[in-house]
């Protein structure tokens, strides 16, 4: 097939996903799209987009699984660790200085990175446990039902003990169920408040000292940074922290809103 013909395909079957399916394919750049697709053709051993348009059309179980795909909800406890680190820095500062320390996980996924700032805040005598708060949300109810359980199989998780190294005792915060799952513990759960929300379209949020968007940004089309970037930037505090993943960028017309905290663990403070 020629690429204007593929062009159209790849069009076809995300103007169905946009016209059928609990998905705003718009937000995101056609590269991730066709990627995502193109892995549940080869799935369904599918070779030409049309073919897969009448698979998506007739089969539910497939547009089930095409919803999952393109679902952004790769994560893990304490990804880049030595943005962790520094994260523990920002976590001591702002419970010395504050009576409550409102946090916000956005695209929190499965739970994984708000659970990995109550662990912290829990495993680190000098952060105040009692002083955090921290609201999680993301636009997948589906996922955030399995961030709320709390229970994680092995078998999507490599090396957990690996991933909760940097905290002294990690049994303290899990229960591993022999080799086959964990699950957060009911007083690392109750620090955390999971929410339905839409970065791009959803109510303005307010009164933030930290908030985390992390591995986001790089999936969705540069026309909707700006409105996400404009969404975090209001939910700050003045003199709060902004974290975003280490192959992100601040947009050119945030800059001078912002002033590096941590340029290499992409942490930055609000002026």
């Amino acid at each position: 097939m020629n690429r204007t013909g593929t062009d159209r395909g790849l069009s076809a079957v995300i103007e169905y996903i946009d016209d059928s399916m609990a998905f705003e394919p718009s937000s995101y750049n056609e590269s991730y799209l066709d990627r995502r697709i193109s892995a549940r053709m080869r799935r369904t051993d599918c070779s030409a987009y049309t073919g897969y348009l009448d698979v998506l059309s007739t089969d539910g179980d497939e547009r089930e699984a095409l919803l999952d795909a393109l679902s952004i909800n790769v994560t893990s406890f304490f990804r880049n660790p030595e943005v962790w680190e520094r994260l523990r820095d920002v976590l001591r500062e702002l419970t010395a200085s504050k009576r409550t320390v409102q946090c916000w996980s956005a695209a929190c996924a499965d739970g994984r990175e708000p659970y990995s700032i109550a662990m912290l805040a829990r495993d680190d005598p000098e952060i105040r446990e009692q002083s955090i708060e921290i609201t999680a949300t993301d636009i997948d109810a589906e996922i955030l039902e399995t961030a709320r359980a709390g229970v994680y199989e092995s078998t999507r998780t490599t090396d957990i003990e690996s991933q909760l190294a940097s905290l002294s005792s990690p049994a303290e915060h899990v229960d591993i169920d022999g080799d086959r799952s964990f699950s957060i513990r009911p007083s690392v759960k109750r620090m955390v408040s999971f929410e339905q929300h839409d970065l791009i379209s959803g109510p303005r949020k307010r009164g933030y000292d930290l908030v985390l968007c992390r591995n986001l940004l790089i999936y969705i089309d540069r026309s909707y940074k700006e409105p996400i970037f404009e969404m975090l930037t209001s939910a700050l505090n003045d003199r709060g922290f902004l974290t975003i993943g280490k192959s992100e960028t601040l947009p050119h017309s945030f800059r001078e809103h912002y002033e590096a905290y941590d340029r290499g663990a992409h942490i930055y403070r609000r002026d």
